[in-house]
């Protein structure tokens, strides 16, 4: 289930924490849907039992997962919705940076264009399964 690039300079539970976001984003995980024993993903991909439980806090700090005790994780019932508006908050430091932008001379056709690029790319990448980023 999940990818974990020993290589990356990201810790491995921050790792954990963006593809659950991403699953949920894309609802390859649906509310109520049980997480995988934090057991199983240390055994298939050797990563300290620890780690994984340190991303599962904190996926339930955010209201993302909810302990369930003696049956598992499960995703929460609103965590796409606090996802996407944890999203559009970022829109105020969008708004910041078009504005940095323009005061650099960069023209609203050249922010509308390089806009239109990225969607297309998510847009492919989400088709293909690939990664957004």
């Amino acid at each position: 289930m999940f990818q974990i690039d020993s290589m990356s300079r990201k810790p491995v539970y921050e790792q954990i924490i963006e593809q659950t976001e991403r699953m949920i984003l894309t609802d390859i995980l649906n509310s109520e849907d049980q997480m995988p024993s934090v057991r199983s993903v240390s055994m298939t991909n050797s990563i300290n039992p620890r780690t994984i439980l340190k991303a599962y806090t904190d996926l339930d700090n955010r209201g993302l997962i909810q302990s369930v005790p003696g049956k598992g994780y499960f995703v929460c019932n609103n965590a796409k919705e606090n996802l996407m508006q944890k999203g559009r908050e970022k829109l105020k430091d969008l708004s910041k940076l078009i504005s940095e932008l323009f005061m650099s001379g960069i023209t609203k056709e050249e922010i509308v264009s390089f806009i239109d690029e990225v969607f297309n790319e998510v847009e492919k990448n989400k088709q293909t399964g690939g990664d957004t980023k």
